[in-house]
């Protein structure tokens, strides 16, 4: 069976370096120095992380409406009891970035909030943050059709009473429009110290075998 091959994509394999673009317009057609180029533009692109996190939260300001706050003043107070309470950078910053997710992902927020932090923080923190949607019927199941013991699923879990907790002291509590919260300012050297750091590295998030 003769395999067919686009010619086209196969037409060029070097670039003009002021170009900046590669060449291929399939990736298994792709060349070393295409990948490379990727991989250098890549870097920059990370090291803006931190800028685009920002404006995610900034744009919480205008979310969802009908509660006394906006979704940024709910994370803000959020991170604010979580910092009041002596909790360390990655649960502040966890607590700061848990409702990122609302905007693009309003059925499954959580998940993305925590997709979004799990590679730079350790594995609790990361879990917690996934799993808080499910945690936080607790307090609103019985009025809305869904069930308030969902979180019953997850009770051997040994991250549960991390949750627990971080739903009871920090997150169900942040819709009060007299509490003073700091402003986002006040958190953004936590937050760039955070999504700066290398993905993955073992020794941030440690264990994962407890992940799921």
């Amino acid at each position: 069976m003769t395999n067919y091959v686009d010619a086209s994509a196969l037409a060029h394999t070097s670039y003009d370096s002021s170009m900046k673009t590669v060449q291929f317009t399939q990736m298994r057609y792709g060349t070393k120095q295409d990948y490379d180029l990727l991989h250098e533009l890549e870097r920059g692109y990370v090291a803006e992380l931190p800028n685009r996190i920002l404006a995610g939260l900034r744009e919480l300001d205008g979310g969802l409406s009908g509660y006394q706050i906006t979704r940024l003043e709910h994370s803000l107070q959020a991170a604010t009891r979580a910092e009041r309470d002596g909790a360390d950078t990655d649960w502040i910053v966890a607590a700061l970035i848990h409702d990122i997710g609302d905007g693009l992902a309003p059925a499954n927020h959580a998940q993305m909030a925590g997709a979004i932090i799990q590679p730079y923080v350790r594995a609790e923190v990361a879990w917690v943050i996934k799993m808080h949607g499910v945690f936080q019927m607790h307090y609103f199941g019985k009025h809305t059709g869904q069930d308030p013991d969902a979180r019953e699923a997850y009770r051997e879990h040994p991250w549960f009473d991390s949750c627990e907790r971080f739903c009871e002291l920090w997150d169900e509590v942040s819709f009060d429009p007299a509490y003073k919260s700091l402003p986002l300012e006040h958190f953004e050297p936590a937050l760039r110290e955070v999504f700066s750091r290398a993905p993955f590295d073992p020794d941030v998030i440690g264990l994962t075998g407890t992940g799921d």
